[in-house]
């Protein structure tokens, strides 16, 4: 169900339907704006292009006033993606693996390195409170062409394979629009709401809860 953040409501809707571009040259993704991808609905958020299930509940991470991240929840299970601007010429993924086992070291946690469907990933024990027991996440990252696609798997889904592929999947269908302006490499690309999303909002500023779908998003306000 929806909620409602920051005194407004924010709501994530559907893309409309893609048109059908040429066949893609791989079997799955994730996919680049630039490059064939199959039709799928998916959640237009400008930078990405996240698919969307039955189930499935979309919440949208903020840093200040910009949106960095989605979060897909689904039955025990959860997926956060952020995507970021690459160097042309090389990935990013092995120097953010390496940064990422020093922070969960410092953390009090552990990291394996172990090889999944997107290539080598981290199997982690974190702590998410001092003094709670290390809970299992998996880190993810692919490298795109100018991007970089980070995804954290946890949840029931860290160590179910069953549970596992039904998120795999979803990194599987996300589209990444790097766009053509000059990034820093490791800078996030930004994400927004939707046309609809904001036409809602402005129309409706004030009611407790939007409910256009049976599952909605929330937004989640980091600091």
């Amino acid at each position: 169900m929806f909620r409602r953040r920051r005194g407004a409501a924010e709501t994530v809707a559907a893309a409309p339907p893609e048109t059908e571009p040429a066949s893609p040259v791989r079997e799955s993704g994730p996919w680049d704006a630039d490059e064939g991808f199959p039709t799928a609905e998916r959640v237009d958020l400008g930078g990405l292009l996240l698919p969307i299930g039955a189930g499935f509940e979309v919440q949208l991470q903020v840093a200040g006033d910009q949106i960095i991240g989605a979060l897909v929840l689904v039955e025990e299970s959860a997926l956060q993606v952020h995507a970021f601007a690459a160097p042309k010429r090389s990935g990013i993924w092995d120097e953010v693996r390496a940064e990422l086992t020093r922070e969960v070291g410092v953390a009090g946690g552990t990291v394996t390195e172990q090889e999944g469907p997107f290539g080598v990933e981290l199997a982690a024990k974190v702590p998410q409170q001092p003094g709670e027991s290390p809970q299992p996440v998996r880190y993810l990252g692919i490298d795109g062409p100018r991007w970089f696609l980070r995804a954290v798997v946890s949840g029931r889904a860290a160590i179910d394979p069953a549970a596992a592929e039904m998120l795999e999947n979803v990194i599987k269908d996300i589209v990444v629009v790097r766009g053509e302006e000059p990034m820093a490499p490791k800078e996030a690309i930004a994400l927004r709401l939707p046309a609809e999303a904001r036409q809602a909002m402005e129309q409706e500023p004030e009611p407790e809860y939007y409910n256009p779908f049976e599952r909605g998003p929330e937004i989640t306000e980091i600091r």
